[in-house]
């Protein structure tokens, strides 16, 4: 094994631990994968973050949609989404998945994340949108979740959780805790009357300060562009 792929194995191990002392996560119902040349490696299914070893990575070709899997444990039951993220997306490096209270709370209610704060750019667009539901791990959320997806970098599963994405573990990460603060706001403020929404055009300058910060990605130039 390359020092490079022992690396991002021990990087996906912190992670899932950060995600669970971070509070956006509980439990081993969240996981993580990153792009290695051209195979995908992912947290396996039902493992204690405390116990996971980088050994235990699970590791699928990119260019194998069947699932076909190396390593001594087997993977994430979400690989399906996981995989079709970084097979498809030139921008994605990383996936994070997990089930943070506040983007859960909205996504068992439904709704989508409106422009409610200048943020809401770094997830490439004036809304996160909110999947429709179907059963974990199968093929029919994988689809809802890629369409979700499109032109974002973050998307809610109906009555299920969230999912971001990140050219890097750490970018994708960020954008996990970012997109929770965000819920946490908008839920809150649906309390006192509802936000005053921003709009597109105040979006897409969010979108152009943040190009000079790094902080704009593809789907972010696309969702940009689009608008214009």
């Amino acid at each position: 094994m390359k020092k490079a792929e022992k690396a991002l194995r021990a990087e996906i191990v912190a992670a899932c631990r950060e995600m669970n002392a971070s509070g956006i996560n509980q439990g081993t119902s969240g996981n993580i994968s990153v792009r290695y040349e051209d195979r995908m490696l992912i947290s396996p299914s039902a493992t204690p973050y405390d116990a996971m070893e980088p050994e235990m990575i699970a590791s699928i070709a990119l260019d194998d949609a069947s699932g076909a899997w190396e390593g001594p444990l087997k993977p994430s039951t979400e690989w399906r989404f996981h995989h079709k993220l970084l097979r498809g997306r030139p921008d994605a490096g990383a996936v994070v998945h997990a089930h943070p209270t506040y983007c859960t709370t909205l996504a068992i209610a439904r709704k989508e994340i409106p422009a409610c704060h200048y943020m809401m750019a770094a997830f490439g667009g004036v809304s996160v949108r909110c999947a429709g539901y179907a059963r974990f791990g199968t093929e029919e959320l994988s689809t809802l979740a890629i369409e979700a997806m499109r032109d974002r970098t973050a998307c809610l599963l109906a009555n299920h959780g969230m999912i971001t994405i990140g050219e890097t573990l750490a970018k994708a990460m960020w954008r996990a805790v970012e997109l929770e603060t965000i819920a946490k706001q908008y839920y809150l403020s649906l309390a006192i009357g509802g936000p005053v929404l921003l709009s597109d055009a105040e979006i897409g300058e969010t979108l152009d300060a943040f190009a000079g910060y790094g902080l704009q990605d593809d789907a972010g130039k696309k969702s940009k562009a689009a608008a214009e």
